[in-house]
C-alpha cells in the first residue's frame, strides 16, 4: 500500500502482494501493478481500512484488497472490472 497527498487529495494505492511488478492485458485494457506506484509498505487489513477512511481517491487491485473494500462498503461489487481476470476498482469521493 502507498498513500500520496496531492492538492488536497489523499490518494491510496493498494494491491495484493503477489501482483506487485506484474502487467496484465485484456483486449484494449492494460493494468501495470508497478512497485513504484503501489508499494511503500506491506500493511495489515486494519491499517488498510484505516487508510481507506481518509482516502479521497483509491486505486485498488487484487482479489483480497477488493474483497475487503467491498465488505467495508467502500467499493460497490458492480463497479469492479477485471483485466485478464484480475479485479480492479477505483474510488473517488466528491466534496
Amino acid at each position: 500500500m502507498r498513500i500520496y497527498r496531492r492538492r488536497g487529495e489523499v490518494v491510496l494505492a493498494a494491491c495484493d502482494r503477489e501482483l506487485l511488478g506484474q502487467e496484465f492485458e485484456d483486449g484494449d485494457m492494460q493494468l501495470r501493478v508497478s512497485k513504484s506506484f503501489y508499494y511503500e509498505s506491506y500493511v495489515s487489513e486494519q491499517t488498510f481500512l484505516n487508510s481507506m477512511k481518509i482516502a479521497t481517491i483509491a486505486n485498488l487491485t487484487g482479489e483480497r484488497v477488493i474483497e475487503i473494500a467491498i465488505k467495508a462498503g467502500y467499493i460497490d461489487a458492480d463497479s469492479v472490472i477485471r483485466i485478464a481476470g484480475i479485479p480492479h476498482a477505483q474510488m473517488v469521493i466528491m466534496q
